[in-house]
């Protein structure tokens, strides 16, 4: 037992004599999870321009879920714009004429020289647009053309180069029911909001300020409210797809039903508003009567020097006696079948000023083909 005791004496000796000959190294701390990026990441101050670096260390807080979605807005919003408009009143009392406030929208830069997009209601009756970029500071724009059946307006600012950021433009082309999309506005005046969500549907058809329709809209159910107008839809990699522009809304506020115009739409058609104003569109230069009975389309007045006046197309006239002449009937625009005028407005969208088309027409009472190359509505 003695031999015990004295062993285990000079074992805990030992090990007390070498901790403090040769003292223990200090624990290494704990390694540090690093986000590996290429880009210093920001965090949003609100309608300010000025964003402060986000550290390695604060990007801990976050998932890399919500790290992607505030790259993506920080990255979007100096291209998104508000607009304000006035529209003049005169006094019932006074006949003095006064501008009031008339409403609010949003749009986005489209290129270096300051044109911006909107939608055609956002700036409808204004007597004038006020745009407010970014960065803060507020320039009042010049109308520079407008497509009714598209909902699209274009706008000018004259504001200096260092202040206009244009938007990433994609193509709505691939633009799958599923995707994450991103909608950033100013719905009830509220500056810079970004709302998320999802395409819903695609192909979708809504009404136009012209009374035609806008086939193939995009539907999502990220919150768009009023206000978000003329703002833009994008994807998850910040490009453009759409341009909001109405909610499917009971109450008038959002219930998770959007829809946006297509950029695809969108690309074609600015550039004839910055050029000429309003779209170039291919034209017969014909009016229609829709006859009873699902009979076809009556040409009723036609261009002297139209498409369809110099193709020999005959109209309706009238005889000795004053009573009028049934002319040729539209049937069809190369052998797709068209009843109504709204039909022949989306089948024309198909084709570009210069083109020929067979036309499937009623004369004296057989059916028969007559080519007609396509005029322009812009000259």
């Amino acid at each position: 037992m003695k031999n015990f005791l004295l062993s285990f004496v000079i074992v805990l000796a030992a090990f007390a004599a070498g901790r403090y000959v040769f003292p223990t190294a200090p624990a290494a701390p704990p390694t540090e999870q690093t986000v590996a990026t290429t880009e210093t990441l920001s965090v949003n101050r609100g309608s300010s321009p000025e964003f402060t670096a986000m550290t390695p260390e604060e990007a801990l807080t976050y998932t890399p879920s919500e790290l992607h979605t505030i790259k993506l807005f920080e990255e979007a919003s100096p291209s998104v714009c508000y607009i304000t408009t006035k529209a003049q009143r005169r006094s019932f009392w006074t006949r003095d004429v006064t501008e009031v406030e008339a409403g609010s929208g949003s749009g986005f830069v489209w290129d270096n020289s300051g044109h911006i997009i909107t939608n055609y209601h956002v700036i409808k009756g204004a007597s004038k647009a006020i745009v407010t970029l970014a960065g803060g500071e507020s320039y009042e724009a010049t109308l520079v053309g407008v497509a009714k059946e598209k909902d699209l307006a274009v706008l000018k600012v004259d504001a200096p180069a260092r202040e206009l950021q244009p938007i990433p433009v994609g193509t709505s082309e691939g633009v799958r029911v599923g995707q994450s999309v991103y909608a950033i506005g100013n719905p009830f005046g509220l500056d810079q909001t970004l709302t998320t969500g999802i395409v819903s549907a695609l192909d979708r058809e809504i009404n136009s300020q012209a009374n035609v329709p806008i086939a193939g809209v995009i539907q999502s159910d990220a919150a768009i409210n009023p206000g978000n107008s003329g703002g833009p839809l994008l994807d998850s990699k910040g490009l453009l797809i759409g341009v909001n522009t109405a909610i499917y809304s009971p109450s008038g506020a959002s219930a998770g039903i959007g829809f946006s115009i297509p950029v695809d739409v969108v690309r074609s058609v600015i550039p004839d508003l910055i050029r000429y104003g309003e779209i170039r569109r291919a034209t017969l230069g014909a009016e229609f009567y829709m006859l009873n009975r699902g009979a076809g389309l009556a040409f009723y007045k036609l261009s002297p020097s139209g498409p369809a006046a110099i193709s020999g197309i005959r109209g309706i006239s009238r005889d000795d006696r004053g009573n009028l002449v049934l002319g040729d009937v539209l049937l069809g625009i190369n052998g797709k079948p068209v009843r109504t005028n709204t039909e022949v407005f989306l089948e024309m969208e198909k084709y570009n000023p210069g083109e020929s088309v067979r036309l499937n027409v009623i004369r004296d009472e057989r059916e028969v083909e007559i080519k007609v190359m396509l005029g322009s509505t812009v000259e």
